[in-house]
């Protein structure tokens, strides 16, 4: 007999909950990678529509001039101010016109997350994630489809961002909700970590699919992210698991047979018989049944007793009655911001997230004018900072499960990255294999505070124990931490257009400025975990969990 090849042995040692739990990883993994896949192209896109001018313009000056003896010029169809650049972006306030799209996205996606967290807590997950999925692919396709019928109006853009920011915000809260319910704190730093690089891949994704349509057909850069995260909310409905209990109810009805006075259980009676009555009296007398079809007499203990329908007697056992608690109810808003931790954490990532979010949306458009590369170019290299940002959030969460120190690691981290934004402000002087090594490393140092806080801390404290075990509070939480840090990714990008108005340096001040403003908002929580005995690496206990 041949021997099962290891493949195969290794597929059925994991039991059926391992498999559920990967699966859900796999899902939420590629459900919040098409979120990010399908935001990347408006960055990408943007050095299409405003176009560097100047050396068509040149160039047609060149033309007219050398045409001499009156001939008419060889190129009299080349209108740069219509061609070049696309209205209203064509204007030389484009730079701003281009922030105010970034913040009516991202504002609208601040102030929703706020409002998704606490609807989220009260809806099921799956259909609101299959909701808002579907309806981001619709607006992301609407802003591709102004290319396709030629729309020049910028009232037209911002509706679209606005829109795609509120629906987006379905995404986060529900994900980060459906991970905690499958995977315990053992090792979440490091789960968390490689499951948040879903962020990065799905920028790098949107930039190679944007990058491929947008000098030949930009609308294409947003008509086919649209229709992927589409396609996936469609499998969400189809595949998703909310919570590991979901799976056994499910099994637990299955394999209930026949009719049942207690659906939710089989119950084998005496004699072979399964259909059983519950039976609840409040005499105390008699100290057994006598049970027959349709005359009973009896008087019991307070007491619930399980009885088969043939005629049979039998004693009295007294039953002890535990009346179930109701379910927990959702969290407040104040509640969820007096757990200890929420607010430092909230104001601390939306400085983060201010850095990181402007570097999402401005970065190609930087590389274009500092670097002289063309769009596409420019949009596979920013890829390299989002490669980083994926080793960034795995080495957070290792470090800061071996630890147990959640804020400092993400402080060490904001120190560190504050002089590598310094050194990337000077990538124009730089060669290609030196502007590659920085963007890794800024990319790391700054996603990597980022990625830890908007996971492992936001479901740890979600499930902090102040909560006495109710567990209906990881997506108030979560939507709390994320909506404050998604204030700060507002203001990043806005802030980034008027400044580079002035030039880049101002943008890279500012930068470090929001860096360390995050750093001193953690400075509390960094002291109380150097000074407490609390603060250990997580047990082998705690890595039995789940």
């Amino acid at each position: 007999m041949a021997t099962v090849p290891p493949g195969i042995r290794l597929l059925v040692s994991f039991d059926r909950d391992q498999w559920y739990r990967a699966l859900t990883f796999i899902l939420t993994f590629l459900l919040y990678t098409s979120f990010h896949l399908s935001r990347k192209p408006i960055s990408i896109v943007k050095s299409e529509l405003h176009k560097n001018c100047s050396s068509v313009n040149e160039l047609a000056t060149i033309v007219s001039s050398g045409s001499g003896s009156g001939q008419p010029p060889s190129l009299p169809s080349l209108h740069t101010d219509m061609d070049c650049s696309w209205k209203p972006f064509d204007k030389k306030n484009y730079k701003q016109l281009l922030g105010t799209m970034d913040y009516s996205f991202l504002c609208a996606y601040a102030v929703g997350m706020y409002l998704s967290g606490i609807i989220g807590e009260r809806l099921p997950i799956r259909l609101f994630l299959t909701v808002g999925m579907l309806t981001s692919g619709l607006f992301t396709c609407l802003f591709g489809l102004g290319y396709v019928y030629n729309i020049h109006n910028l009232g037209f853009y911002i509706f679209v961002q606005v829109a795609n920011g509120l629906v987006q915000t379905t995404g986060w809260p529900s994900v980060v909700t459906c991970i905690s319910n499958w995977f315990g704190k053992g090792r979440r730093g490091l789960i968390m970590g490689l499951w948040n690089s879903h962020t990065s891949v799905g920028n790098i994704l949107g930039s190679l699919i944007a990058g491929y349509w947008v000098s030949s057909n930009w609308g294409m850069s947003f008509i086919v992210p649209g229709i992927i995260i589409a396609v996936m909310g469609v499998i969400c409905f189809f595949f998703l698991i909310e919570h590991p209990n979901d799976l056994k109810s499910m099994h637990a009805q299955s394999s209930s047979p026949g009719k049942s006075q207690v659906p939710s259980k089989s119950w084998t009676g005496v004699n072979g018989q399964t259909e059983m009555y519950m039976q609840y009296k409040d005499n105390k007398t008699q100290e057994y049944y006598c049970y027959e079809d349709r005359v009973q007499n009896r008087k019991s203990y307070d007491t619930e007793l399980l009885l088969p329908r043939d005629s049979v007697c039998v004693p009295a056992q007294p039953v002890v009655v535990v009346k179930r608690e109701s379910e927990p109810s959702a969290i407040s808003f104040m509640g969820a911001l007096r757990i200890p931790g929420v607010i430092e954490f909230s104001l601390c990532l939306l400085f983060a997230k201010l850095v990181s979010y402007t570097f999402l949306f401005w970065l190609p458009l930087y590389i274009t004018k500092a670097a002289h590369l063309d769009a596409k170019k420019a949009g596979d290299l920013s890829t390299l900072f989002d490669v980083g940002g994926i080793v960034g959030g795995i080495l957070a969460g290792v470090i800061s499960d071996k630890l147990g120190k959640r804020a400092t690691t993400c402080a060490v981290m904001l120190l560190l990255a504050a002089p590598t934004l310094y050194g990337f402000s000077m990538i124009s002087e730089f060669g290609l294999g030196p502007t590659i090594g920085m963007l890794l490393v800024c990319g790391c140092l700054v996603n990597g505070p980022y990625s830890l806080i908007t996971t492992a801390v936001s479901a740890d404290l979600g499930t902090h124990k102040s909560l006495k075990g109710n567990a209906r509070a990881l997506s108030t939480v979560t939507a709390i931490i994320d909506g404050t840090g998604s204030v700060g990714a507002a203001l990043g990008p806005l802030l980034a257009g008027v400044l580079s108005a002035g030039g880049w340096d101002r943008v890279f001040y500012m930068l470090m400025t929001a860096d360390f403003l995050a750093l001193l908002l953690l400075l509390r929580l960094v002291s109380k975990e150097l000074t407490s005995t609390k603060s250990r690496p997580i047990s082998a206990v705690e890595l039995k969990e789940h």
